[in-house]
């Protein structure tokens, strides 16, 4: 059992300590740290799932991937192949996964041990693992339509305590605000560079047709309604064609 420090006159509950002395709050501020360092959303579901198997106690592997509302799985990041093709397996028969639960709770797993004396469904659950005996998902974000999940495995049984679920919960509550960041960070460059290109396609359009900026901006809306294409996409059709020696 890990050991735990008391914070006195908190309101928090106790906090477990990491083995050699390196404090839970030092080992979370660090991993924010790289978390919100990573330039894209892919890079930081990648150094989610590797920072994971370090933090959380127990944990050997780890995934992410995105639920559907009709119980199918899509693996965004994991840290071996073994969890990718644990994640992509649609379940098996007509039971709900255990993993179905996280729409109304933030934390589930299947039944823990071996499967003996827990039923049929414990048995069905330990099986989907694909070898592994133990798992641990973590509700990272969530809308009507799909769930993003950080699962952890273990190949011994019952590897996960009370302690595992409440580091989980902390950690993903920072794997969640870093992908927000980055999500942003990504969408703000790219509305950067579609405006930079729609500049670019409209001031050819210009030069071709001898109008001004808003009649070339019009004509290129025009076009990309016309032929049912995004606008964007069509300004680097443009802009594209225009580099080219043909063109020229």
């Amino acid at each position: 059992m890990p050991k735990r420090f008391v914070v006195s006159a908190s309101r928090f509950s106790e906090l477990p300590r990491f083995p050699a002395g390196v404090d839970l709050a030092e080992a979370l501020t660090s991993a924010a740290r790289r978390l919100h360092e990573t330039p894209t959303p892919h890079s930081t579901l990648d150094t989610a799932v590797r920072l994971a198997v370090d933090l959380l106690p127990g944990a050997e592997y780890a995934g992410i991937s995105v639920i559907e509302r009709n119980t199918r799985r899509r693996p965004l990041a994991w840290t071996d192949e073994l969890v990718r093709d644990i994640e992509a397996r649609r379940p098996a028969g007509e039971q709900k996964p255990y993993w179905d639960r996280l729409w109304t709770a933030p934390v589930a797993e299947p039944a823990d041990g071996d499967g003996e004396g827990q039923g049929e469904d414990a048995g069905n659950a330990l099986a989907e693992l694909g070898g592994l005996r133990s798992a641990l998902s973590l509700r990272l974000r969530a809308d009507r339509r799909r769930l993003t999940v950080l699962t952890a495995y273990a190949r011994k049984p019952r590897a996960f305590d009370e302690v595992t679920r409440r580091v989980g919960r902390l950690f993903t509550a920072h794997v969640g605000i870093a992908l927000d960041s980055a999500t942003v960070r990504e969408q703000l460059t790219e509305a950067m560079h579609t405006r930079d290109l729609i500049g670019q396609a409209t001031g050819i359009l210009m030069e071709r047709m001898d109008i001004d900026a808003a009649g070339a901006f019009d004509s290129l809306v025009r076009a990309s309604q016309r032929e049912n294409v995004k606008l964007r996409d069509l300004a680097r059709r443009i802009v594209d064609a225009h580099s080219t020696p043909d063109a020229r």
